[in-house]
This record gives C-alpha cells, sequence and structure tokens, in this order.
C-alpha cells in the first residue's frame, strides 16, 4: 500500500485529563484569556473535594441535618452545607467570579468589583439531599455567565437573572459508583463526561461527545404526585404505560428522586424525565437557575429537549434567584409525545 495514500487515524481523545481537555477547547477559542479555562477547572476541583467528604460522610460525623432550614424551607443536611462552603470558598480564588449564587444561600455573594471578575457561577451544590443519609446517588449542578462589556461595575444579583440561553457553559458532578463530571460550554462543542479515579486525584474523559438518543424507553416522573397531576398528565402517563409493543410502550418506569441520577440516565440512554405543574406546585417544584437551566443548556447540546411543558427553558426570562418551575427533558421524540398530550393534539 502506498505510504502517500494512508491517512494516519485520529489520535484517541479517550483519557485524557479534564484539565487538558479544557485547555484544548481554549486554544481553539479566538481571544481566550485563560481566567474562563481557570474558572472550569476550580470546579471541578471543588468536585474533588465534595467527593472525597461524601465517600467518607458516615466515617467524619457528616450526615444528618444540621437542625437549620433553607430559603427554600428544606432541611439543611450537614453535607449541603459543606459542599456549598466548599464551592464559595473555592470560586472565591483567582478573582475570576463577581457573584456566586446557591440554592441555600437566601441572598447571592457579591465578590467586589474587580474588572477581572467578568463571571456569575449559580449552582446548586448538593443535589438529591433526601437520598444523602441512604447513599443513593446525589450530585453538584453549575451554570456560569458572562459579564460582557467595558468598565463593569459591582456585581448584582440582576446579573444572575438571565435566560439560559446566555449559559456560557453548565454541568454536574454526580456522586455515585464512580464520581462523574459532566460539562459542555455550548452548541458546537458537545457534551463531555469525565470519570474520577481518586488513585490518581485526575477526572479522566471517559464519555466523549454525548449525544441523547432521539427516542428512549423509559421514563422518569414521581408517581407518588399522580393524584395532583393535571387530566393531561395522567392521559400521558396512562399512554406511556399501555401495551402496544409495535410503538415501543410500554415504556419502563425509572425514579430515583436525585435530579442529576434521573437526568443523567436519561441523557445516555435516552426517554423523559417529567417534573410537571400539579395542583400542589402550579408554578412548578424545580429551581430556574440552579437546576432547570442548566440541564436544559447540556440536553440541548447533546440533540436533546428541555420545556416547562409549552415553553423552551432556555427562553424563560427569570424573575427571582430562588424562582421554580416546571421541568420536563429528554430525547426530542419523546419531550414531543408529552407536548402532543399538553397541547390536547392527543
Amino acid at each position: 500500500m502506498s505510504t502517500l495514500s494512508w491517512t494516519p487515524p485520529a489520535p484517541a481523545r479517550l483519557g485524557i485529563t479534564l484539565e487538558t481537555h479544557i485547555m484544548e477547547e481554549m486554544r481553539g477559542t479566538p481571544g481566550a484569556t485563560g481566567s474562563f479555562t481557570s474558572l472550569l477547572n476550580l470546579i471541578g476541583m471543588a468536585g474533588k473535594l465534595i467527593s472525597s467528604r461524601v465517600r467518607a460522610a458516615g466515617l467524619a460525623d457528616a450526615l444528618g441535618w444540621t437542625g437549620q432550614t433553607n430559603v427554600q424551607g428544606e432541611e439543611v443536611q450537614k453535607l449541603d452545607e459543606y459542599a456549598n462552603d466548599v464551592l464559595c470558598t473555592v470560586l472565591e480564588r483567582r478573582s475570576h467570579c463577581g457573584m456566586l449564587a446557591s440554592e441555600e444561600m437566601e441572598e447571592p455573594l457579591l465578590l467586589g468589583p474587580d474588572p477581572r471578575a467578568r463571571y456569575v457561577v449559580l449552582f446548586d451544590p448538593l443535589d438529591g439531599s433526601s437520598n444523602i443519609d441512604v447513599n443513593v446517588s446525589i450530585g453538584t449542578i453549575f451554570a456560569i455567565l458572562r459579564r460582557d462589556g467595558e468598565g463593569l461595575g459591582p456585581t448584582t444579583a440582576n446579573d444572575a437573572l438571565r435566560p439560559g440561553r446566555d449559559l456560557v457553559a453548565a454541568g454536574y458532578i454526580m456522586y455515585g459508583s464512580s464520581t462523574v463530571l459532566v460539562y459542555t460550554t455550548g452548541h458546537g462543542t458537545g457534551v463531555h463526561g469525565f470519570t474520577y479515579d481518586p488513585s490518581v486525584g485526575e477526572f479522566f474523559l471517559s464519555h466523549e461527545n454525548i449525544r441523547c438518543p432521539p427516542r428512549g424507553k423509559t421514563y422518569s416522573i414521581n408517581e407518588g404526585n399522580s393524584s395532583l397531576w393535571t387530566e393531561p398528565v395522567r392521559r400521558w402517563n396512562a399512554w406511556l404505560k399501555e401495551d402496544a409493543k409495535p410503538e415501543g410502550r410500554p415504556y419502563g418506569q425509572r425514579y430515583v428522586g436525585t435530579l442529576v441520577a434521573d437526568a443523567h440516565r436519561t441523557l445516555l440512554k435516552g426517554g423523559i424525565f417529567a417534573y410537571p405543574a400539579d395542583t400542589k406546585s402550579p408554578s412548578g417544584k424545580l429551581r430556574l437557575l440552579y437546576e432547570a437551566n442548566p440541564f436544559a443548556f447540556i440536553f440541548e447540546a447533546a440533540g436533546g429537549v428541555a420545556i416547562d411543558g409549552t415553553q423552551r427553558i432556555l427562553d424563560l426570562q427569570p424573575t427571582g434567584l430562588h424562582q421554580r418551575t416546571p421541568l420536563i427533558l429528554g430525547s426530542k421524540d419523546d419531550v414531543a409525545d408529552f407536548e402532543d398530550f399538553m397541547a390536547g393534539r392527543r
């Protein structure tokens, strides 16, 4: 075979570190200064620290309730508090962030008028609090906004109240049988997953260019709320469970109760996750800034869809830091079926 016609295979990227992956993305971005790269690496560092405490929680007096409730009216677990403190401490470094906002904090943490502080980070420090004490997967969710323009003044809470389509990055870290970090910087860059190897202290690329299948075989919803559902949601749920094998039904039901775990499975395997509005929570239950927007950004970058029942999540205009919303996300065909039921087309 002529060597002139031979093209060497593309080098395998699986196994490269998170830091290397982020650096390679930076090199392909005109005008990059390195601050965004540094910020993403800081989030990875925070994930390592939280993962270490989660894995030793039963031995480090880190389980249980602190005796306090957060702004959401929920009991604050010790690991919630620890994860929030770690993220705030780590992200305050290097003057990248002008503001941090967390599901656990009533008010945002304003970090000063440093002109280098162009980023706003929004996070749920430890999603799945009810599962902490029973050793079920939990996770950290994050979203990043950038303040653009010259002569930026002090950061205010309004810097966080922007539609999800303005995000420059989003991701999550799931603490389960292994610790996995998934992130994206938007359309065209892909969604990539990294598995943490505690023996060497690094995240390694394990899921390159994740794509959400156009249709799945499972649905994820809290059926304990069925008495509160609207009639269209009940009909959709019943339709999914009908015996119609030529159409791929019935769907299997999978529900962990940790958004990170349920969404991660849906992202990889396809299907649909739904936490719709109901008579108890007509405005929805999940937080727009800390949960819905980050996952909507991730799913759209992976070819999936995220809506509040009728509207695209990323187009919603936030009006408050702790605003709630319904959330339906997953495979595009499965979400389209849900929309048909909500619109009365089925």
